[in-house]
Parts: structure tokens; C-alpha cells; sequence
């Protein structure tokens, strides 16, 4: 059985065992047959909210978030459709702002957001790279309930209207990605994105897939979307293993982004009667796994079905150059193991960028093995507590010759899908 697995931007192919694999796939949506038309009929009827031509005046300060460059989110198309509109409703473009809602990502190059963007979009208008430890770039609005206090970027702060685009897919502590998380922590500072995400808010159970309300750290993240609430107008989408589009969700904060997390959930959502000894995914391919610190998503969806002391086999090609320093590695390197990450995370006082994705990871290593095939050197993956893995194929070979029952799954687009056990 050949499987075609999403990595970088060509894909792998690899031979699994007849009888003994399961591929998990979401259900498949094609792409809508005239994407532009579809965008631009969804922002003038968007869900409980007045069309796009009503919300915005000339005179109006713009503030547009778009995704980084660790996001599928098709920007090349949306942006110049939006501004497009934008424009035929007398917005003008000395007044709009391109805002990279990037988190506590890197910056991303001119090279990199001409080609998110389009060169003519970047030559024409004012684009900025969040910058979420930069204090005179962020504004202070309270805190939440929680007690976090709420910093968000000033380009957005003090805007007339407020355009939050994104796509919504599966996300494993948020639920789901796009809405208010375009805001928070797409374009929060860097302390409250590590209160958000601190250790008690990701172990919190409903932290998890396809959970946002009952979900105390998205909830958290909507408290503090709103607070910037007023002329907001979001625009996400949906995608299919393809990239097409495949619908528009446009309008209320709330309201547009709980249609569009519907719309996943009867698609992204898979049943299986039992955990499976070998779980092999992706992490969607490029460009969600441009880095090891994006991968964890896909390893966390595939843990939802491995067996307890199973083996996770994760490809996710890891290739690009600038992904490869930051906390996330830092702090792994210096632990012995998951055990040691968890005490230091979950230590009175601890905090450090990135700890939420190293603590998924080591949460994850309790349950299985993480193998990672990739780009990067053996001793690289080494030092982040995972095993290497040259050959997907050998690898599970080997692992069914020493168990002769064992059941391979195998989740070719990654955290794209939700596997779930039934009846659990």
C-alpha cells in the first residue's frame, strides 16, 4: 500500500503493509469553483454583521492581520481581492496597514512577505512585521479575568476598523485556529501569549482539539480579542488537502469563526475503534513544517490514537534554516528527558517562550516514541529528545517484526485531521 504522506512541498511516498494499515483522512470538500467570486459575495452578506462596504469609511484607519509564513492561509489570493474591495469602498491606501500577525514567531523577511503577499501588495502598501517584545509597538487594555494582562500591537489598538483574515483548521490546545486568534497571540506581546499558554492552561483537559467554549485558554484568548472588538471584521477560510478554498466565513468575530470551526469539525473529525501500536503523520506538509517546533502539532494529533508506550513516526521536512535556534530547542537541550521538562515547566515561577510547545512534546513522549523523519541532522533531532528516523518504511518494518499483531494508522495531512477513539 503506497501512501502518499504531506511533507515540504512535493510530498513522500511511502510503502505500508496491506491488511495491517489504516490511512485516516478527512472527509474531502472540493474547492469552490470561483474562489474570488465566493470571497468577495462573502463580505458583502457576512454572519451577523453589516457588509464589508458599510463597515469601512474613507477617511478610516485600516489595520489588516494576516497570517505568517508557518500558516497555509492562501494570502497571495485574499489579500489583493480584500484590498481590491477595500478600495472600490474608498478606503485609501495611505491608510491601510498590513499587520504580520506572526505571535512570538520570527519576523519574517521582505523576500518572505513578498511571497505571502505579492511583491505588488508590499511595493504599494505599508506592511509590518509584528513585534511582540517591543513595548513602544504594544498597548496596554487591563487584564483579563484571569489576571494576564492584555498587551496588544498598537497598529491594530489604534485603528478606525479592524480586518482579522486566517483559515480554520484543527488546533491542538486552541481547539481551532482562525477567529480571535488572530488577535491573541497573532498580534499580542510576548507576555501575554506566555500567561496564556503557562503550564495550567495547557494541561487543562479541555485545552485540546476541536474544544473553544468550555476551553479556559481560548476563552482567555477571545476575552482579550474582544477588548478590540468594535468595527471588527473577520475573514477566515477553509482548505482542503489541496489548498483550494473551500469556504468563506466572513463577519462577527464570534459568529463567522463558530460557523467556520462547524463546518471543520464534520469534515477534520475520525473515528477508530482502537488505539494503534504505530502511529505514522505529517505535519501537513509545507508550510506548517518549515520547523520541529511547528511538528508537535502533528505528533499531538496522532497521540490522541497510539497506543500507551506505542511508537509516533512523524515526517515533517524541518526546512527552514532560520527555524532551527530559539527557546523551544534551547531548553530541550539542556533536560535530560520529558520528566525533567515537565518538573522545570510546572515549577512555581517558571516561564519561558515556547515552554507550551515543549510541554505538549514531553506530555506527548510519556505516552510513545517520537520519531521524526526530516531534513535535519540525526544529532540535531537528537537534542531535542527525539529519534531520528532515515526510512519510514524500514522503520515500520522493524517495528512489526517484533510484534507480530501490532496495526500501523496512518494520518497522511497530519493535524488537518482529528482522529478520535469512539466511545471515549
Amino acid at each position: 500500500m503506497k501512501v502518499h504522506l504531506a511533507y515540504g512541498k512535493n510530498g513522500l511516498d511511502v510503502d505500508f503493509p496491506d491488511g495491517r494499515t489504516t490511512v485516516i483522512m478527512p472527509s474531502h470538500v472540493a474547492g469552490l469553483p470561483d474562489e474570488r467570486t465566493a470571497f468577495v459575495e462573502a463580505l458583502a452578506r457576512p454572519i451577523k454583521a453589516n457588509p464589508l462596504s458599510e463597515t469601512v469609511r474613507p477617511a478610516d484607519r485600516i489595520c489588516i492581520v494576516f497570517s505568517d509564513i508557518t500558516r497555509a492561509t492562501p494570502n497571495e489570493r485574499i489579500i489583493p481581492w480584500l484590498l481590491a474591495e477595500l478600495e472600490r469602498c474608498g478606503a485609501r491606501r495611505e491608510n491601510i496597514t498590513l499587520l504580520n500577525g506572526l505571535g512570538t514567531h520570527r519576523p519574517n523577511t521582505k523576500a518572505e512577505l513578498e511571497t505571502l503577499l505579492t511583491p505588488e501588495v508590499v511595493a504599494n502598501y505599508r506592511v509590518v512585521n509584528h513585534e511582540p517584545t517591543n513595548p513602544q509597538a504594544l498597548v496596554k487594555l487591563g487584564v483579563t479575568r484571569a489576571g494576564n494582562e492584555i498587551l496588544l500591537n498598537r497598529h491594530l489598538v489604534e485603528a478606525d476598523v479592524r480586518i482579522i483574515t486566517g483559515f480554520i483548521e484543527p488546533h491542538f490546545f486552541a481547539g481551532f485556529s482562525g477567529g480571535p486568534k488572530g488577535v491573541m497571540p497573532g498580534v499580542a506581546g510576548q507576555h501575554t501569549v506566555e500567561r496564556n499558554h503557562g503550564a495550567a492552561m495547557i494541561g487543562h483537559p479541555n485545552s485540546t482539539w476541536g474544544v473553544t467554549f468550555g476551553n479556559p485558554l481560548w476563552e482567555e484568548i477571545l476575552e482579550v480579542a474582544q477588548t478590540v472588538n468594535r468595527r471588527l471584521f473577520l475573514i477566515n477560510v477553509t482548505l482542503n488537502e489541496r489548498k483550494q478554498i473551500t469556504r468563506v466565513f466572513a463577519g462577527d468575530l464570534v459568529e463567522a469563526h463558530r460557523a467556520g470551526c462547524a463546518f471543520v469539525k464534520q469534515t477534520a473529525m475520525q473515528s477508530v475503534d482502537a488505539p494503534f501500536e504505530i502511529v505514522v503523520t505529517t505535519n501537513s506538509g509545507h508550510p506548517l513544517d518549515l520547523n520541529l517546533y511547528q511538528a508537535v502539532k502533528g505528533m499531538s494529533a496522532a497521540a490522541r490514537i497510539v497506543q500507551q508506550g506505542g511508537t509516533i513516526i512523524i515526517a515533517a521536512e524541518c526546512g527552514d534554516p532560520q527555524g532551527r535556534t530559539g527557546p523551544f530547542y534551547d531548553l530541550l537541550a539542556r533536560v535530560s528527558g520529558p520528566e525533567e521538562l515537565l518538573a522545570l515547566i510546572h515549577s512555581p515561577d517558571f516561564s519561558c517562550a515556547e515552554q507550551w510547545q515543549m510541554q505538549i512534546q514531553a506530555q506527548i513522549q510519556k505516552k510513545a516514541v517520537v520519531r521524526v523523519c526530516s531534513s535535519l541532522p540525526d544529532e540535531f533531532v537528537r537534542r531535542a529528545q527525539l529519534q531520528p528516523c532515515a526510512d519510514i518504511a524500514a522503520t515500520v518494518r522493524e517495528l512489526l517484526a517484533r510484534d507480530g499483531g501490532a496495526r500501523v494508522a496512518v494520518l497522511p495531512l497530519g493535524p488537518l485531521t482529528i482522529p478520535y477513539l469512539r466511545g471515549a
